[in-house]
């Protein structure tokens, strides 16, 4: 029997889906097998070329994909809304979100477009808007919204003292912070959905830990060289030790986006040893993102800087 995980993904044939994140890495396992389960499925990309690369590997290996691309740079909170504004005026349902994209831990402090710490405003921020943005054609399919958060959630807390890390920028506890404010929004989401019957199913994954472009060089963040971490990641991963491989992380979020038994509220993640690894679950919800009333001021200090309101977009449903 093989040791390697994978799952079965239900016929998506007339279902469509946006995935952020998706030139490479873990998005793109993401939207490569949505699309090759029959659904409609949008790239929206901050490099076009790569984008266009992505694109055309799915179709080389699945002729009959419906995939295109839209632009999209989440760390820009007009960009968000310009994307909003062209999905709104296209008027086709989103049935399926997985907001997958990030940054992790760049070496010094920077910020987006509009003056919000990166990872924050990246990982998070973008993100809220988004799901702001697209809230009427979220209703329309019923859709179901996974945010991918990580296991760096586990531990750590929101620097509500200095949310935007101005006087003491720590990278790591940054990345923390912008996954567990995300998970929280995430689960206020499912919660609010319920309340006010907007018929969003919203859940959380984590894909372990693999050996993705996350910890790799990434010059646009001022990281020119490898860090230590992603060598050994890499040596783990090839020898099948404790951490996932890029193909494995993909699952948590496929499962929690399209298995019929995966549920809003919830959090999927590897069910390997230390949940680094391994095929995808149902996992206990990490300590941080526990606390509901965290959860409603992460939604509301959000609802601010991200300059949304959910009201007003329910409304305009």
């Amino acid at each position: 029997m093989s040791r390697i995980p994978d799952l079965t993904l239900p016929d998506l044939t007339g279902r469509r889906a946006l995935v952020t994140g998706a030139s490479d890495g873990i998005g793109f396992g993401i939207a490569r097998r949505l699309a090759a389960a029959g659904a409609e499925v949008i790239l929206p990309v901050r490099n076009r070329t790569k984008g266009q690369a992505a694109l055309d590997r799915i179709r080389a290996q699945h002729p009959s994909a419906r995939v295109s691309l839209r632009d999209l740079d989440l760390s820009s909170l007009e960009s968000v809304a310009g994307l909003g504004r062209q999905l709104l005026g296209e008027g086709n349902p989103l049935h399926l979100l997985v907001n997958n994209a990030g940054v992790m831990t760049p070496p010094e402090r920077q910020t987006t477009a509009d003056g919000i710490e990166l990872q924050l405003g990246t990982n998070h921020l973008g993100h809220v808007a988004l799901v702001a943005h697209l809230l009427p054609l979220l209703r329309a399919g019923q859709a179901r919204v996974t945010s991918q958060i990580s296991v760096a959630a586990r531990s750590g807390a929101i620097n509500w003292a200095d949310l935007n890390w101005e006087t003491d920028y720590h990278g790591m506890r940054a990345y923390s912070q912008s996954k567990i404010a995300f998970g929280l929004f995430g689960l206020e989401l499912e919660r609010r959905s319920r309340a006010e019957g907007w018929g969003i199913t919203s859940n959380l994954s984590h894909p372990g830990v693999a050996p993705t472009s996350l910890l790799a060089a990434r010059p646009e963040l001022q990281r020119e060289r490898n860090t230590p971490q992603i060598a050994v990641i890499r040596r783990l991963s090839r020898a099948g030790i404790l951490v996932g491989t890029v193909d494995s992380a993909q699952l948590p979020a496929l499962f929690a986006a399209t298995s019929p038994s995966s549920e809003g509220g919830r959090l999927y993640g590897p069910m390997g040893p230390g949940r680094l690894g391994g095929g995808p679950g149902e996992q206990p919800l990490f300590r941080p993102l526990r606390d509901l009333a965290e959860a409603e001021r992460v939604w509301r200090v959000s609802e601010d800087l991200a300059g949304v309101s959910f009201t007003a977009s329910s409304r305009a449903s």
